[in-house]
């Protein structure tokens, strides 16, 4: 099936999420405390809510999207890959930017959304954080009420488990593995937070983000057994700043 779907009718895309607060003593009382019940469930007795309140930025719930980076492989004649980000510390207009570009672009029958664990994370991040600002979510996201064969998501970890449900892989291994440059070589997924809260260097965020869009299209080619994408069919577009 994966042999099947054309690259050109594939958006890559990939998020990076931060807590809503900068730090626990500015979370509002009421939402305070429906994280320390939260966060009672995967927290060792040793550690306090406060502790763990870096963690938030993964729950939709309490956290937000500072950024959205996509990635498309343009036809022929002139094959590359071209990637752009959505960034800024305005959540509504982060999404309303990216559905737009969905919409526009790659709402057919034919097109399909691919990140890497999307479908535990990006895909059902995105469409909670669009309900709660408000956003009608595009049809290509919104699969409630679809058959699976309706569902046009693919995830890279998904495709690499072959039916094993317990086995997690990390994109920075599969990278590793298939000779992939690696996307990881500035900060870490644990690190956005304070370098949006702290540094301030929103770009900085946007491209760690863009990297591993990248890293997602180039995985997917090997897995249909295509050729890695060089240096000179990268385009980074110019990314947009939504304040």
């Amino acid at each position: 099936m994966l042999n099947e779907i054309k690259t050109e009718n594939i958006m890559f895309l990939d998020i990076e999420t931060v807590p809503l607060y900068p730090v626990y003593k500015d979370v509002p009382d009421e939402l305070r405390l429906l994280w320390d019940e939260k966060s009672s469930h995967f927290r060792a007795e040793e550690r306090t809510p406060e502790q763990l309140y870096e963690r938030a930025g993964i729950y939709a719930e309490f956290g937000k999207i500072v950024c959205i980076s996509v990635g498309y492989i343009t036809g022929n004649p002139d094959v590359k890959i071209r990637i752009r980000s959505y960034y800024g510390h305005d959540e509504k207009k982060i999404l309303e930017s990216f559905f737009e570009l969905v919409r526009k672009h790659f709402s057919g029958k034919d097109n399909y959304l691919c990140a890497h664990n999307g479908k535990e994370f990006d895909f059902p991040f995105i469409c909670r954080r669009a309900m709660i600002n408000r956003l009608e979510i595009p049809a290509v996201l919104n699969i409630q009420g679809k058959k699976s064969w309706e569902v046009k998501h693919l995830d890279t970890m998904e495709l690499w488990k072959f039916g094993d449900y317990k086995h997690y892989t990390s994109l920075k291994l599969l990278t590793a593995v298939f000779g992939i440059p690696s996307p990881k070589d500035d900060i870490s997924g644990d690190q956005v937070s304070g370098v949006y809260y702290k540094e301030k260097n929103l770009k900085r965020i946007a491209v760690y983000c863009e990297k591993d869009v990248l890293a997602v299209a180039q995985l997917l080619l090997c897995y249909k057994n295509m050729p890695i994408m060089s240096a000179d069919k990268i385009d980074f577009c110019a990314s947009e700043e939504l304040m």
